[in-house]
């Protein structure tokens, strides 16, 4: 199977939410055999000027949207079923299924993703590597790509690939907006 690389794809601030500090936010996402994915998410920024908790076990945790966080949707063609996984800079995550918008949520069981983070002064990256259930490694997937970014101030700031109209929903169809082919042999 080829492995298919995008590299620095822009995540864009919801208009709503303006950040605190964060200038930008890139993801690079490598899709590879047997349903490997490995994300890295980059965002400049002042260091100092975000919220990142300490590095605790990796563990599954709920709500972490509640603080920065980095997150993936995806999405088979013509489904309205989608999974979420949410990664954290502690190295927590969490993995759900849905069977349709926002309804039908279970945890996803899944491996532990292996998470790591990265900083600067003028940057935090997170990179994540996972592999997608069975039922999802081998078809053309829609994929959204956003992040949470709790900052100083109690600022808080939502980015996506692409935004519906209205409040901030990482969970509405138009935040799935890559398009990655079904990994073909090499």
């Amino acid at each position: 199977m080829a492995n298919i690389s995008i590299k620095e794809i822009a995540l864009s601030c919801h208009p709503a939410t303006p950040p605190f500090m964060a200038d930008t936010i890139y993801v690079s996402l490598c899709r590879g055999n047997g349903g490997a994915l490995s994300l890295r998410y980059h965002v400049a920024c002042d260091l100092g000027s975000l919220e990142i908790s300490s590095t605790l076990p990796p563990m599954r945790t709920d709500e972490l949207w509640k603080t920065t966080c980095f997150e993936l949707f995806a999405r088979r063609d013509n489904d309205d079923a989608y999974l979420e996984y949410n990664f954290a800079p502690s190295t927590q995550w969490a993995a759900y299924s849905f069977s349709e918008y926002r309804a039908g949520m279970t945890e996803l069981m899944t491996y532990r993703p292996e998470i790591n983070g990265d900083a600067s002064e003028t940057h935090f990256a997170l990179e994540v590597e996972f592999i997608l259930p069975e039922q999802w490694r081998d078809g053309p997937l829609w994929i959204g790509l956003t992040a949470v970014i709790a900052e100083s101030g109690d600022t808080t700031s939502y980015w996506a690939l692409s935004h519906p109209d209205g409040k901030p929903d990482f969970h509405h169809r138009d935040c799935f907006a890559l398009y990655l082919e079904a990994p073909s042999a090499a």
